[in-house]
Parts: structure tokens; C-alpha cells; sequence
């Protein structure tokens, strides 16, 4: 992932805190509260890694069997594939079926760019008809979907997004991820976008990448975290990062969160079982929780390698 992307000097210069909970957030995980345990699923955006043979993958695996072999590793998995193609329900199943293995796996489709970037929500009902014949292949693999609209997509066409989440089924949940800086920097445009949000019953990803601190707005219009976190090539800040949220997370258990999707990127995917090892750990110390960690075939190569 490119997005947020700065030089390695200017890492020291960036204010990684996260900003406080806005009244939104409060107000949603305190009327959500309830005595069921948080759900923390922990994953990457792609299975298709060449870079994780030999560190998660066994050495000589093909690519017909990366999946095989990362499901075996991760809960869920950001499906970053369905915004480049629209795949037919017989390639979904086929993908559904390699992991049957693993009861409690979620795919979490992106939205086809051919609905976001290039019809820009408008027009769209064919292609995102398409869409969900697609993904419903998944069946009991299916996980929430997310909407990742363009860095152009402007509060200017609020109505246009309106309209289109209005249309969409709501057996399914849905994330929409926000990127055009006046979404953030406008209160007026703030507001109306997540209380629109909230009133659809439909959840806001929070994108923590380095140089758009603005997209990490920590906004729940439901008691649902889903959270794209990048990170800088295991610099120590991505450490450091990672404990404040496990230590707000916790916070947000506490207040009434319900379920938590943390997705790893890294702009070298190399390093992002890693730090999503790292993530796990931290949830199973912090919030005594056992989720399985990813298995490194190198001894040293896991949690702090």
C-alpha cells in the first residue's frame, strides 16, 4: 500500500498519537453495551505473497496453493482482489472451499473499483448487482464488506454516496472508508457524513497511515471496529503504534465494542506477518484473549524478528 506513504527520514516528525474519542463513539459503544465477548479477527489484504515463502509459506510453494497455506495462518483476510475483477460465484466457492479447513474464516471484499473509482457510485446498480452474486459464493466465509472511496471523491458528492448506501442489502455488513481530505477537515462535512453513517447502521474505517493522520478520525457509527493499519517497514514506531491501540481497544471493549477487524499492510508486504504477530500477541496479553498467532518457519523470525 502507497497511501500515506512518507520517506524514512521524515518518520521521526510524525505524531503517531491517536486522537481523542469523538462524542459519536462515546455515545455509540455506551448504548451498545453488553456482556458478550469482543470478536477480534486479525489479518492481512492479500494471500498472493511471493515474499512469504520460506517465512509463513513453505519453500517451493506455488501460487495456486498460497491460500492454502494462508488460512492456516490468519482469521480473515481484507479482499483487496475484488476491486481489480469481478469474480464469478464458481471461483468464489473455490476459494470458500480451501478454507473449510478453518471453521472460523472470514473473506472481507473490497467494493469493485468499477462501483467506486470509475462509475464514482453513480449508475452503478448492474456492476454492484455483480458484485454480490459474486461474493455471496462465500457463504458462511463471508465477513463485512468495505467501500473504499477515491482520494477525488469529494463531500461535494454526499448525495451521491447517500443514495447508493441507501440502495445496498443489509443482511451484510458494510465499512466505508473515506480518503478525500475535506471529509476530515470540514466539522460541517464531519458530521453529516458519519451521522449518515450511523443512521444506516453502516461502519467507517479507520485508516492509520503516516502521512494522513486525518483518516485515523477513531469514529464508530457502530459499536464495529475496522482498522487498515501500514506501517513502516518494522520501524519502532510501528511497535509503538500497535500498543496504542491495542490499548484503546481495550478501552473501546470496556465502553461496549463488539467485534474489531485489524488488517495489516505494510509498504513492503514482507513485513507484515510480523507485525500482525506482533498484533495478536499484544491482544492475547492485553485483553486475555487466544488467538492463534501466524506460524513462522524460521525459528527468531516471528515476534520480535
Amino acid at each position: 500500500m502507497e497511501f500515506g506513504r512518507v520517506n524514512p527520514e521524515e518518520l521521526a516528525a510524525v505524531d503517531f498519537t491517536l486522537p481523542p474519542d469523538p462524542e459519536m463513539t462515546v455515545a455509540t459503544l455506551l448504548s451498545a453495551k453488553n456482556n458478550k465477548p469482543l470478536q477480534v479477527h486479525v489479518g492481512c489484504a492479500k494471500w498472493g505473497r511471493k515474499e512469504w515463502v520460506g517465512q509463513i509459506y513453505p519453500p517451493k510453494t506455488k501460487d495456486a496453493n498460497f491460500l492454502d497455506e494462508y488460512v492456516k495462518h490468519f482469521d480473515c483476510i481484507e479482499l483487496n482482489a475484488t476491486f481489480y475483477n469481478a469474480y464469478p460465484p464458481a471461483t468464489i466457492a473455490k476459494w470458500k472451499q480451501k478454507a473449510d479447513i478453518r471453521p472460523d474464516f472470514k473473506f472481507c471484499p473490497k467494493f469493485s473499483q468499477s462501483i467506486s473509482h470509475i462509475r464514482r457510485l453513480k449508475n452503478a446498480e448492474e456492476a454492484t448487482t455483480k458484485f454480490y452474486e459474486g461474493i455471496m459464493a462465500f457463504g458462511d466465509k463471508l465477513g463485512p464488506l468495505f467501500l473504499q472511496l477515491s482520494d477525488n471523491f469529494t463531500p461535494k458528492s454526499f448525495p451521491e454516496l447517500k443514495a447508493y448506501l441507501e440502495q445496498l442489502p443489509t443482511d451484510v455488513p458494510v465499512y466505508v472508508e473515506l480518503r478525500h481530505k475535506d471529509w476530515f477537515a470540514i466539522p460541517k462535512n464531519r458530521e453529516n457524513v458519519f451521522n449518515m453513517l450511523k443512521q444506516l447502521n453502516m461502519g467507517a474505517v479507520i485508516t492509520d497511515a503516516t502521512g494522513r493522520r486525518d483518516c485515523v478520525h477513531m469514529h464508530l457509527p457502530t459499536p464495529h471496529a475496522f482498522i487498515r493499519f501500514v506501517g513502516n517497514g518494522l520501524h519502532p514506531s510501528d511497535y509503538a503504534r500497535v500498543d496504542e491501540w491495542i490499548d484503546r481497544i481495550k478501552q473501546w471493549r470496556d465502553m461496549g465494542l463488539q467485534s474489531v477487524w485489524f488488517f495489516m499492510h505494510q509498504h513492503d508486504e514482507q513485513y507484515s506477518p510480523k507485525l500482525a504477530d506482533y498484533v495478536s500477541a499484544q491482544f492475547n496479553e492485553k485483553l486475555g484473549l487466544n488467538l492463534e498467532r501466524p506460524h513462522f518457519i524460521e525459528e527468531g523470525k516471528g515476534l520480535f524478528g
